[in-house]
This record gives structure tokens, C-alpha cells and sequence, in this order.
């Protein structure tokens, strides 16, 4: 076996060597062992399978042609099955194609023919090395994604939402999704595709409402080329661009009859023609629909399609309204909060008790995502890092807040905060001489703020 000059600073990796040969295991482990790897050996394949449990390598070479229960071949395939994270290089004296081939299809990683040249050994090795790094660098990431999509929330309808997710993601159905307007539909899809097994592949949106009608059809199944004057190559659709991944077509209700028979044969058949062209495209995405119309009544209406109803229809997945889990406001509010604070640098703000109840009891009938606006046009317009009911109001929202405020009565600590405010207010401006400007910076409040608050606790400035 050649030798090779020692490579240092490599993170070590467990080893393990399979081969009868005793010559091939001792210069082989004990050249790993000088580049800084943690080695052990086995004699043959039963030894070898006992050496994967105990040891637990990152890599194993596996000699084929060996005497005893089993040989390379036959550990390969026992072992493929029990220790996944293991990648198995075979080597071998007298292989064939053949061999080689059958050891690849069986999962084996390379095939390596003796002599072993120590170059090519360690070439595997760091091969091996850098698509490990890679996994675990997507699989980081991919949690990472996880967690920045989560639906945020405990109430027992958020929860029975995020126990369905579970339950389907693994699975290729397709599903049919509804709940009102900025419910956090896409939010949901996005969960079940990165929690599948499809999480590598692209999660592909299509709001079929922001397309015009004659339009629609190219834009999910793709245009041959010269099909439209000026077209001078084929456009490719979102079914092309979401290959072994998900397509979510949101607003599904808006889809034309036309479009809709052929997204039916697509879920029928698993392959359409584009626009314009003859040839028939097999591709494997799986499809979830979201409306926020009451698909049933369009059906009804003669809107949509039953039998394409029927077809997305395999698993019913509601998302509830804002509404329905008012308790869920406060920590939706911290969440968001702390995003826009994040991306904003602005300092997080504290939303008081009575803010907080004020929220809780008003209707959000744009649902999260109105909660989501609203908290950035409060961390826009509202001056300083405490936030109360009035606050609310002066970003906009509406009575709600105030009846949800008088519901708590807490009129006694509004007054005693109101006269509070007014006192302090009063002794900053003498402090600076009356000297508005320089009043607003010392508290960091703007000065138009500043200027409303003199105006409405009647405060005479010298």
C-alpha cells in the first residue's frame, strides 16, 4: 500500500475496516490512525456487523469477498438497513463490474480495487467528509427554517391545526385548505412541506386570484415556445419549477373551469401538456389548495368543480380565525414584536395589561396578518418603549380596544396614569425651560407627539 504524507488538523472521524486479510486491516488502520482518525477492525462479516452496533463509524470499508456467514455483499445489505448514517466503501482483490454496480445499488458509497492507493483512500474519506459537513449544514438550516415558520400559539384550535401538520406531512396527499383571509394558510403549507419529506426539494406559491383568468393556465402548467407571438422559447410553469416538491395554489376558488379540468387530470394522471404544446410532461409535486370561500358553496353555485373538489379534498384542513383564539394575542404580539424589532433595530416595546386586553376583545377581521401590520404601524408611530390603550388608538385601531378597556374597568388606574403623565409632563418642560424640542429628546418622545399631549392635558407652557 502507498503511503502518503501526514495531513494535520482534521476533525476525527470513526473508522471502521472489515477485510480477512490481516495485512490490508493492520497497514490500513495504521495509516488512518497516523492522519488522525479513530480506527478499529473486524475479521469478517459477522465481526463487522457486531463493530457497526458497539462502534458506531462514519465510514466503513468493507471487503467483498470474504469467508464466513456472511460476505461484503451480504453485510452491505444487512447494514444499509440498520446504520444509515454509515457510508460503506467495498473493496476488493478480484471485483467485477458487475460487483461494483450491484454494490452501488445496494447504497455503497465508492468501490475501491486493491492495491489501495492511500491517496485515493483519503480522497474518499474527505469526500465523505465534505457531504457530511453539507447534511448537517442543510439539516441546520432546514431547522432553522422550521422554527422561523412555526405557527405561533397554544389554544386547543392553533394546536389541533399543528397536530394535523404532523400527521400529514409525512404522507403525499394532497390537501384542501380554508379559513378566512390572513389566517396564516400559506404559513401551514409551508410547515407541512418543510416537515416532509419533500422539505429538500421547492415549495413553489401560485395566488391564482393575482393572475388574469386567460393568463392562469401558462402560469401553473407552462407555455411551448412560439405558442404566444414573440414567445420564442418555452416558459416553464410553476408544476415545472415545484418538481418533487409542493405547489400551493392559493385562492383556488378564483380558478376558471378550463384550468381546473386540467389541474384535475394533472392530480389524475400525474402529467399535463403546456400551453400550446403536444407532448405530455410527467412530473410528481404534491398539491395543497387554499380558499377562503367556502368551496362547498361554490360547488353548489356551480362555481368549481365537484370532482376536483373531491380530489384535493383527501384531507379537510381548517385554519381558524384570529377570533377564535383571542388568548393566543399576547404571545402572537411578543412575537411579532420581537421580529420587527430585529429587523428594524428599534428597541422592543412593552404593551401594557390594558393594551394587551384591548387587543384580546377586538374582532381583527384581517386576522394574523392584520395583527402583524398593526404591530409595526405601532412600532412606527408610537414614540418611546411603553405602549397603552392609547397608543392602540392613535395607530388605529378602532372602538374595540376602548370597549374591551371599560369591560376591565380600569377606569381608576387610567385616570391615576393620566394625572401621573400630566405631573411629569409638567415638571420635564419647567426642567427645560419651556423648550418643547428639547423636552420630546430629554423623555424620547417626537415632538408632535409631545405637542398632542400638552394640547390634551391643557398644560400652559411658559
Amino acid at each position: 500500500m502507498e503511503r502518503r504524507a501526514r495531513v494535520h488538523g482534521r476533525q476525527s472521524m470513526k473508522i471502521l475496516i472489515i477485510d480477512d486479510e490481516a495485512p490490508i486491516r493492520d497497514v490500513l488502520s495504521a495509516s488512518l490512525r497516523d492522519e488522525g482518525y479513530a480506527v478499529q477492525t473486524a475479521e469478517d462479516g459477522e465481526r463487522g456487523l457486531a463493530a457497526l452496533r458497539e462502534f458506531q463509524p462514519e465510514i466503513a470499508f468493507l471487503d467483498i469477498w470474504m469467508p464466513g456467514s456472511y460476505d461484503g455483499i451480504e453485510v452491505l445489505t444487512k447494514a444499509r438497513e440498520q446504520f444509515p448514517a454509515t457510508e460503506f466503501v467495498m473493496i476488493s482483490g478480484h471485483g467485477t463490474i458487475e460487483t461494483a454496480v450491484k454494490a452501488t445499488k445496494l447504497g455503497a458509497w465508492d468501490f475501491i480495487e486493491k492495491p489501495l492507493s492511500m491517496d485515493k483512500i483519503i480522497i474518499v474519506i474527505q469526500n465523505i467528509r465534505q457531504y457530511m459537513q453539507e447534511k448537517e449544514e442543510k439539516s441546520a438550516l432546514l431547522n432553522k427554517l422550521r422554527r422561523s415558520i412555526a405557527l405561533i400559539g397554544e389554544a386547543p384550535s392553533i394546536v389541533q391545526v399543528k397536530q394535523l401538520i404532523a400527521r400529514v406531512a409525512p404522507t403525499p396527499s394532497w390537501i384542501l385548505m380554508t379559513g378566512e383571509a390572513g389566517t396564516g394558510k400559506e404559513l401551514a403549507a409551508q410547515n407541512i412541506h418543510y416537515m416532509s419529506p419533500r422539505a429538500s426539494r421547492p415549495f413553489v406559491d401560485l395566488n391564482c386570484a393575482a393572475i388574469p383568468e386567460d393568463l392562469l393556465e401558462g402560469e401553473i402548467f407552462g407555455i411551448e415556445k412560439g405558442a404566444l407571438p414573440g414567445l420564442e422559447k418555452t416558459k416553464k410553469g410553476k408544476l415545472d419549477l415545484a418538481q418533487g416538491g409542493t405547489l400551493y395554489l392559493s385562492d383556488i376558488s378564483e380558478m376558471n373551469p378550463t384550468v381546473q379540468g386540467k389541474l384535475l387530470r394533472y392530480l389524475q394522471e400525474k402529467k399535463y401538456q403546456r400551453v400550446g404544446g403536444t407532448e405530455w410532461i410527467a412530473n410528481e409535486v404534491r398539491v395543497i389548495a387554499a380558499s377562503s370561500k367556502d368551496l362547498e358553496k361554490e360547488v353548489q353555485a356551480g362555481h368549481f368543480r365537484q370532482d376536483l373538489h373531491d380530489r384535493l379534498n383527501v384531507v379537510p384542513f381548517r385554519v381558524p380565525a384570529l377570533r377564535e383564539r383571542p388568548e393566543d394575542i399576547p404571545v402572537l404580539v411578543s412575537h411579532f414584536s420581537d421580529q420587527f424589532s430585529r429587523e428594524s433595530g428599534m428597541p422592543k416595546k412593552v404593551f401594557s395589561e390594558i393594551a394587551l386586553s384591548g387587543m384580546r376583545e377586538y374582532a381583527w377581521p384581517g386576522n394574523v396578518r392584520e395583527l402583524k401590520n398593526f404591530i409595526e404601524r405601532v412600532y412606527i408611530l408610537t414614540p418611546g418603549e411603553y405602549v397603552d390603550l392609547h397608543d392602540l388608538h392613535f395607530a388605529g385601531l378602532d372602538g374595540g380596544a376602548e370597549t374591551a378597556a371599560m369591560n376591565e374597568d380600569l377606569g381608576t388606574f387610567r385616570e391615576a396614569r393620566a394625572q401621573f403623565e400630566k405631573e411629569y409632563l409638567v415638571k420635564k418642560i419647567q426642567e427645560n425651560n419651556g423648550n418643547i424640542s428639547k423636552t420630546a429628546e430629554t423623555i424620547g418622545l417626537e415632538r408632535s407627539y409631545l405637542h398632542r399631549k400638552i394640547k390634551a392635558y391643557g398644560i400652559e407652557v411658559p
